[in-house]
């Protein structure tokens, strides 16, 4: 364990020890069945057990209403910016799309492609270092749906509450604050999230959809982009992302027990996210978070140093000492520091204590 980084990078990202310790001691018999997980047919009854006992899981966590399918997926939520209106938008209406960072904006890009959408609101003008206001979001009662991102891990901005929608579907991108926080599924019509940031390893795509939009689902869609069909099936119309669905269920179980479930999750998280937070708000300006405060995610800490001199300097010192994946996406510079479940505390104070130290030896 001594040669392992505390790895802060934004996805794939870190994964629970305990988790992985568990992985491996199962790598090449998988409880009595002679196997590796990796190696077992998806129609096995081992398989089948481990991707029963996944959904219940996750539907335990969440509290997942029964009027709600679960779907495990492949090709990451950029697979879902394009499934979302293939499936949910029918011909003859449009969606509506907030904007509040990169993956937000890619989303609506490709829905773009597939019919109508239009920005219901959007914070480009300042770089996304905020959350619209209330205000700011003009929806249409008509929609099909209202499509927004809950945590964007580029510009470091996150919901604490979902936008008020009425009665128009409310459908999130959820990768990367997914099962970090206890919400209220019933709010949405649908919610989808790739694995790698905090439910397992890149590879599985997780959908929890409700029922009433699967009759939206047009004729003639591609099997596999189909999400009457993939419920239908089980998420096994074809071969599914097997090892990656068996760590999900892994990191599962470390939630329910090793955590006690995702009010205390939640509660680690915003320690976690104080802890970093609180540095660079006492650095006098050195460090400076791009996030207004109010805005500010717990998944992602994104800030700038003096100069880009010292920002390169700040990466490469941290890196040599086991502080790994800090450079911030080009897109807004500077320093990222991604803390998911999984990411240890000691990590995080690790971290502030280097801070303090380069801001005093080379401030």
């Amino acid at each position: 364990m001594t040669d392992r980084v505390f790895n802060f990078s934004a996805g794939p990202a870190t994964l629970p020890v305990s988790v992985l310790e568990q992985a491996q001691s199962e790598m090449l018999n998988y409880k009595g069945a002679g196997m590796s997980v990796m190696e077992m047919s998806h129609r096995s009854k081992a398989f089948e057990s481990i991707i029963q006992h996944a959904e219940a899981d996750l539907r335990a966590l969440l509290n997942i209403p029964e009027n709600y399918k679960v779907l495990f997926l492949q090709g990451g939520a950029s697979l879902q910016f394009a499934m979302v209106p293939m499936n949910l938008l029918p011909k003859g209406k449009s969606a509506d799309y907030i904007l509040t960072g990169s993956w937000g904006q890619g989303a609506f890009k490709e829905a773009k492609k597939l019919g109508a959408v239009r920005e219901a609101a959007t914070t480009a003008g300042s770089n996304f270092n905020r959350l619209p206001g209330p205000e700011e979001v003009k929806l249409d009662e008509g929609a099909a749906y209202v499509h927004f991102t809950s945590n964007e891990t580029i510009f470091g901005v996150e919901f604490d509450e979902e936008p008020a929608t009425g009665d128009v579907p409310l459908v999130c991108d959820m990768s990367s604050d997914f099962i970090s926080r206890p919400i209220d599924v019933s709010k949405y019509g649908l919610i989808y999230a790739g694995a790698q940031k905090n439910a397992g390893p890149a590879g599985a795509t997780i959908v929890i959809v409700r029922d009433d939009l699967l009759e939206r689902v047009p004729e003639g869609l591609p099997a596999m982009l189909d999400y009457r069909n993939m419920a239908k099936n089980g998420s096994m119309y074809n071969t599914p992302p097997c090892y990656a669905i068996y760590i999900c269920g892994l990191v599962f179980k470390w939630l329910i027990n090793g955590i006690g479930g995702l009010e205390k999750m939640h509660a680690l998280n915003k320690e976690k996210a104080k802890i970093l937070y609180d540095a660079i708000d006492s650095s006098d300006g050195y460090y400076r978070g791009h996030a207004e405060k109010a805005c500010r995610s717990l998944m992602n800490v994104t800030l700038r140093l003096p100069s880009e001199e010292l920002e390169n300097k700040f990466v490469k010192e941290a890196t040599a000492v086991g502080l790994d994946g800090l450079k911030g996406h080009r897109s807004v510079g500077g320093l990222r520091a991604s803390i998911y479940n999984a990411f240890p505390k000691a990590g995080v104070e690790k971290l502030v204590e280097f801070m303090n130290a380069f801001q005093k030896n080379s401030g």
